[in-house]
């Protein structure tokens, strides 16, 4: 059915519900929320908390059988969300575009009729808080379509109201500038996505309603913000300028005033710990890169120092886990595919990034070990759920033909087996859950002598987790764990396994450290342990 209407109504929808004018939307300076910081409005900083797990619409579950994803086949599959310990979703772009992708925006107050209607959204958003699980959207600031109303009109009419909306040249200045109707336009990702020009404050406003309206009428719990490092240039300099950092300071006034626990998180490619910090303030989180590289390339690698690391600059920058971690994501090829099939190595990667400092983001399919390699539509692969026809995904033609190996790879066959990666995924998440140190406690890397073995404490005033890796596919026992920073309470401590029934030795701390600690003799190949001490 959504595909018999789309086109009919694509038009009138898309312009209808974008305001015809600046003064429609915009409020007066006088009713301009005052500025209040995070701490004085009271926020709980719940994604500090929480679990994220990242769903392309169009490919997780199609309820209707036309081949795409909707908020509807969404809702059907809550309880695979919430079984795999799930309390937040971050969905990529839900509005109207010409793309299949949805990052060039053509109505910011609509949703994408192929993925459903708003009510159907307001359905799945109302489902979701009913089992305490969040739900944040995209949200892309830098840009919008071609197509979007707003610059065909100041494409067309130099004259146009809009045409300081963008940005524009009387000549080409390099490679993301693009032939115009009347001059040249900046679209720093490609012609079909021109930049907004934020010198200009009425896109400020705009865009400050596009923000209230889906967090006060709509009720999301927040945004990720796309391409964050990108929203001002200064020159030639095209990313983190002193002009993106004083408009995000005024946006999270904003969105802080709005919705006191509304969560923002931006997508500052590449960037790790020490970019964070020049965030603050201006967003909750980044994404850490640098910790998602150091997972990744130890696992890969089979050694600990890429990880290491990246546990060096992080920790140099911020010991308090206010960024977002994840192993990688929509833009990038997927885990299971980096680590060339190797179940082994995901279950590795798994346990480094759910016992990490940081509130971690589950791309959809990793916890099954899908696979994709670009380009970026076989990333975005639809969900393999069984065995049956398209993998359960839909009755009808999908979108994107599934991966050959979904009749393997399911969440209903992992479902079956105890010692599947789902099931890893599930049981670390309860472990998150069950253990605050997971969460919120400190962190002390310990030394280990022996690139092949990983080792950190994870510690509150409550308890401690040892993690222990063999990152190796040979067995390894020439290797001893130490502490160098007093950072425990002295005593003789016993260790109690949490993910099997492995027995382990006790370990004494004498000036809160210890040296030369062998929990156990011997550390099989590719096997991970997470102790507590007692």
């Amino acid at each position: 059915m959504k595909k018999l209407i789309v086109l009919f109504l694509m038009t009138s929808i898309i312009i209808g519900c974008v305001p015809s004018s600046p003064s429609q939307i915009m409020p007066s300076p006088d009713s301009v929320p005052t500025a209040n910081s995070a701490a004085e409005t009271g926020s709980a900083k719940w994604w500090n908390e929480a679990v994220f797990y990242e769903i392309f619409v169009r490919s997780f579950n199609d309820s209707d059988g036309d081949g795409i994803g909707d908020f509807n086949g969404i809702t059907q599959k809550l309880d695979h969300i919430e079984g795999l310990g799930i309390n937040a979703i971050w969905l990529m772009p839900i509005h109207p575009s010409p793309s299949y992708h949805g990052y060039d925006v053509l109505n910011y107050y609509g949703v994408n009729h192929e993925y459903g209607s708003m009510d159907e959204f307001k359905n799945l958003l109302a489902e979701a808080h009913r089992r305490d699980i969040k739900i944040i959207i995209d949200l892309v600031l830098n840009h919008t379509s071609s197509r979007h109303p707003f610059f065909v009109d100041a494409n067309n009419d130099p004259n146009s109201k809009y045409r300081e909306w963008y940005v524009w040249s009387e000549t080409s200045e390099g490679n993301q500038w693009h032939t115009g109707n009347n001059g040249y336009y900046f679209g720093f990702f490609w012609g079909g996505m021109p930049d907004l020009n934020y010198r200009n404050p009425e896109v400020t406003t705009q865009m400050n309603e596009v923000t209230r309206f889906w967090l006060e009428d709509i009720g999301v719990d927040g945004f990720r913000i796309d391409a964050a490092k990108h929203l001002i240039e200064e020159g030639t300099k095209l990313e983190n300028t002193d002009s993106t950092h004083e408009w995000f300071k005024g946006f999270y006034t904003f969105y802080k005033n709005s919705n006191p626990n509304a969560y923002a998180i931006g997508e500052v490619f590449g960037g790790g710990a020490f970019i964070g910090t020049t965030y603050t303030e201006q967003l909750d989180h980044i994404f850490n890169f640098e910790l998602a590289s150091g997972f990744m390339n130890s696992v890969n690698g089979e050694s600990n120092t890429g990880i290491l690391s990246a546990w060096k600059f992080t920790l140099e920058d911020n010991t308090s886990g206010d960024y977002g971690t994840f192993l990688t994501n929509h833009d990038q090829n997927r885990v299971m595919s980096v680590l060339n099939g190797s179940e082994e190595k995901a279950k590795l990667a798994a346990v480094m990034l759910l016992t990490s400092p940081g509130t971690p983001f589950i791309y959809y399919g990793e916890e099954i070990g899908m696979q994709g390699k670009k380009p970026d539509e076989d990333i975005r692969l639809p969900m393999q759920w069984n065995a049956d026809a398209n993998g359960g995904f839909t009755t009808g033609t999908p979108w994107r033909a599934l991966d050959a190996n979904y009749a393997q790879v399911n969440v209903s066959k992992q479902n079956e087996d105890p010692d599947s990666l789902l099931n890893l995924y599930r049981a670390l998440t309860n472990l998150r859950a069950e253990h605050a140190s997971l969460r919120t406690g400190n962190i002390s890397i310990l030394e280990t002598g022996n690139s092949g073995v990983y080792a950190i404490l994870r510690s509150n005033e409550d308890e401690i987790l040892l993690v222990l890796i063999n990152l190796k596919g040979d067995p390894i026992s020439d290797y001893a764990l130490s502490l160098t920073d007093a950072s425990i309470p002295d005593g003789t401590l016993t260790l109690q396994s949490l993910l099997d029934s492995t027995s382990a030795e006790i370990v004494t701390i004498e000036g809160g450290m210890f040296e030369n600690f062998k929990p156990v003799p011997n550390l099989p190949p590719y096997q991970a342990y997470i102790f507590q001490l007692k």
